[in-house]
């Protein structure tokens, strides 16, 4: 089971890092794309600057000349251009929102905020000094967030994977514990039937009737876990019953069961308190964590049963004193197939979480566990 663990987590390991690679590898191609673009943009202002500067500095251009100047200065229709005086005046302005150049405190500002970008050429026009300051165009500034997007879009996309298996997973669980519950149930069934025939047979017979009831109690003990099997992946049915008294008589069947050495304790803050409850499965669990204390505590401890109620749930805690679960098994216990016994299936506690969580849509947790103090399972059930 140990090496299954390890096996696993090493997959997982390996899984996160061809993520983070994969990660790792779109922001770098999204980011050398950005900066080729950006280049590229600049090398349109430039043009755009340089035929400004041709164009005014000389008379003598021929029209095709001149016409191709001004193609590369019309060429420009994303990015935002101010062309800007020694004294900082604006003379010209391209592809800056018309809300903008109309107010012009606020192009003023714009500018302002261009010029602090650094993002600046040096011209030449009619023997003075101006200069061209721009941004970047929009679909440079959306281009940036364009990695994060993807990654957004790969993590919503593994998430959903992880989701829909998960949940296809669980639903194949459920159909598979359905089958082998109700085929135990079956396969007990059988065997079941002649023994309370055979039950009635020596009830008339001349035989100890003591030993008869004992027997009768324990067919009747086969016959109840059954039916706790044939309902599993059943319909739940939950009715009105007293949890106190179930919890109390199925306490006193374990205690009777385990060992001598144990010392079990039941305490409630209430005589009586109904909930709906499926009492066969419910007590089924209070069976399961009972043995599983027993078992922790090597047949010698203290065993503790405590109901209480809180505002909106009915607590019942079972604490023991055994040797603890470590801090990195709490959350593996409730798996199928999981467990530290060296015979067993692993399958008493998924049960229990089944049968608290999805059937009376409760709770059940380790609410602490230390090697000193021994282990506390809680389970909540709504009012």
């Amino acid at each position: 089971m140990q090496n299954f663990i390890t096996k696993g987590l090493n997959n997982r390991w390996i899984g996160f890092f061809i993520i983070f690679i994969f990660f790792v590898i779109t922001i770098w191609s999204s980011n050398k794309i950005v900066q080729e673009f950006k280049k590229e943009e600049h090398q349109r202002v430039e043009n755009y600057a340089k035929s400004l500067e041709l164009i005014t500095s000389s008379d003598f251009l021929d029209s095709k000349t001149q016409d191709f100047l001004f193609k590369l200065i019309e060429d420009n229709k994303t990015i935002p251009v101010a062309l800007v005086d020694e004294k900082g005046n604006i003379s010209d302005t391209k592809n800056i929102d018309r809300s903008i150049t109309e107010d012009s405190a606020r192009l003023k500002h714009f500018v302002n905020e261009m010029k602090k970008s650094d993002q600046i050429i040096e011209v030449e026009l009619i023997g003075s000094k101006n200069y061209v300051y721009f941004k970047n165009s929009k679909l440079l500034n959306q281009l940036r967030y364009y990695p994060f997007i993807i990654i957004l879009l790969i993590i919503s996309f593994f998430g959903f994977t992880y989701w829909y298996f998960k949940t296809v997973r669980e639903t194949e669980k459920s159909f598979l514990w359905a089958g082998m519950a109700k085929e135990t149930a079956h396969q007990i069934g059988t065997p079941l039937s002649s023994l309370m025939g055979w039950v009635e047979l020596l009830k008339l017979e001349n035989i100890d009737p003591t030993t008869v009831d004992e027997i009768e109690k324990d067919v009747d003990r086969l016959n109840h876990i059954a039916n706790r099997f044939s309902k599993i992946g059943s319909r739940s049915e939950l009715t009105k019953n007293n949890i106190v008294g179930t919890t109390q008589q199925t306490v006193n069947y374990i205690s009777q069961r385990i060992s001598k050495g144990i010392e079990v304790n039941f305490k409630t803050d209430v005589e009586e308190f109904n909930i709906k409850l499926n009492e066969s499965l419910y007590s089924w669990v209070i069976e399961n964590l009972m043995k599983n204390a027993a078992d922790a505590m090597q047949n010698k401890g203290v065993l503790d049963i405590i109901i209480s109620t809180q505002n909106k749930y009915v607590e019942i805690s079972i604490k023991d004193t055994g040797s603890g679960i470590p801090s990195k098994l709490q959350k593996k216990i409730f798996e199928p197939g999981f467990t530290t016994k060296k015979r067993g299936w692993g399958l008493g506690l998924s049960l229990a979480k089944r049968i608290i969580e999805e059937y009376h849509n409760g709770k059940i947790f380790v609410a602490k566990s230390t090697k000193e103090t021994g282990t506390e399972f809680k389970i909540l059930l709504r009012k």
